[in-house]
């Protein structure tokens, strides 16, 4: 396992995940991969998988893993925020993502991307008065 973010910059993606998860009931997820074993989306929907992002009760789950070591990252949407935004609005993120970690942004590039999506998200999912924190918050490693 790596440590890729420091302490403050972990606070500061959790509180834009939060900030991010206040306007919708969607869930958004960081994880940090020490070293993939083959393709990114393959073994990102495992990781999807294995942090239960697909029990969320509308599958409006989106995980952003990155694979530092690999020079690689994704973002995986579960089915159901997928049928409503669909391939561009994942490209245009990933682009931000990449534009951003290009200069060695890492942590102002995730910020903006959860801000996106979670400006996406309410649109098709916004928050319910009775809406809970289905997943935790904090960033997950392996």
């Amino acid at each position: 396992m790596i440590r890729f973010f420091t302490v403050a910059e972990e606070e500061t993606i959790i509180h834009a995940i939060q900030g991010a998860e206040a306007k919708t009931s969607g869930e958004i997820r960081v994880h940090i991969d020490s070293h993939l074993q083959g393709d990114i989306l393959t073994e990102g929907k495992g990781i999807f998988t294995r942090l239960k992002m697909h029990e969320t009760e509308l599958r409006n789950g989106i995980l952003i893993l990155i694979a530092p070591k690999d020079k690689k990252f994704a973002i995986i949407g579960d089915e159901g925020i997928h049928k409503e935004v669909g391939d561009d609005f994942w490209q245009s993120e990933k682009d931000l993502l990449q534009a951003y970690f290009r200069q060695g942004k890492f942590k102002e590039g995730i910020c903006e991307a959860i801000d996106r999506i979670g400006d996406k998200l309410k649109i098709y999912f916004p928050v319910q008065p009775d809406d809970k924190n289905e997943l935790p918050d904090e960033i997950t490693y392996s």
